[in-house]
């Protein structure tokens, strides 16, 4: 048989809910088309269900991934960038696709998402030393303050920067010990959906990473007053709606990261805001012992 007679294999994009590949549960999908208009795909359109297993799926990892040492942790971020290398030459095309660039320019947006990897792959055993540390305190105490993640967090993606962005905000919630619940950017999902397959061959624990696709507003809304979401990053929201979902994100008292200025441009060097966001920070007294003539005994 020629080549010209075989029959097309489209692929079928799927959600990423607890290390598992569902369709929603509304049996949904919506047109995902390129900077053309030419269709690409049929993207699953989550449904607030979907939002809720989600968060169900979070919560359930955050024990197991939060209480890893944060040197695994490093070493499992750097894993997905190693996949994502293998895979490179995919993520160029749905990348340069998505975004309505040529080859060239996206392999350079997919290049500097893998070394967002690394990067914070990098700072997993690092951000304790210096968003913790010792405190002088009057009388015979150590006073130890070390950081610790915040819980589930909801993640808005950027909808400009399918790939690159959705990186820059994603890796930073997990290199610190959260797990996270992302929505896709609504126009381009494709690369985070495919983003999905990587993460569930890179030793990425099941649930840590949760991807749903579909309209932005319908799922950002029950994940901001969801009472087991425990901060949310509204990169990817409108001003009006960002200002909507921080009402709801108060009702339990939720960690808040507002869109910034910045954010329009994820090429630049991405410091270490984001480490910090989403941490807490915990701080211990313990007693010194005896202090003698000379000093403390320790």
């Amino acid at each position: 048989m020629s080549t010209v007679d075989r029959l097309a294999v489209f692929k079928t994009y799927k959600l990423y809910v607890g290390g598992k590949f569902p369709r929603s549960e509304s049996g949904r999908v919506y047109e995902v088309t390129d900077a053309k208009g030419k269709w690409l795909a049929n993207a699953p359109q989550s449904s607030r269900k979907d939002a809720r297993d989600a968060v169900v799926a979070a919560r359930k990892a955050f024990g197991g991934w939060s209480n890893a040492t944060a040197y695994l942790r490093g070493q499992i971020l750097y894993r997905v960038a190693e996949m994502l290398e293998g895979r490179r030459e995919q993520f160029v095309r749905e990348v340069a696709e998505a975004e309505g660039l040529s080859k060239s320019k996206a392999a350079a947006v997919v290049d500097a998402a893998i070394d967002r990897w690394v990067w914070y792959a990098g700072w997993t055993d690092k951000i304790a030393q210096i968003a913790g540390g010792a405190n002088p305190v009057a009388g015979p105490f150590f006073n130890l303050s070390t950081p610790e993640p915040t819980g589930v967090v909801a993640v808005v993606a950027p909808q400009e920067s399918s790939f690159l962005g959705l990186v820059s905000v994603l890796a930073p919630v997990i290199a610190t010990g959260n797990t996270a619940v992302v929505i896709a950017s609504e126009k381009a999902p494709l690369p985070a959906l495919s983003l999905g397959e990587v993460l569930a061959t890179s030793d990425v624990p099941g649930g840590v990473v949760n991807i749903l696709s579909g309209r932005t507003a319908e799922l950002a809304a029950p994940l901001a007053a969801h009472q087991d979401v425990n901060a949310i990053d509204l990169t990817g929201t409108a001003a009006d709606l960002a200002k909507d979902l921080e009402v709801a994100a108060a009702d339990n008292l939720k960690r808040v990261l507002r869109p910034q200025a910045v954010d329009t441009d994820f090429t630049a060097s991405p410091g270490t805001e984001r480490l910090t966001a989403f941490l807490e920070t915990k701080t211990v007294w313990h007693p010194t012992g005896s202090l003698g003539a000379s000093g403390s005994s320790y």
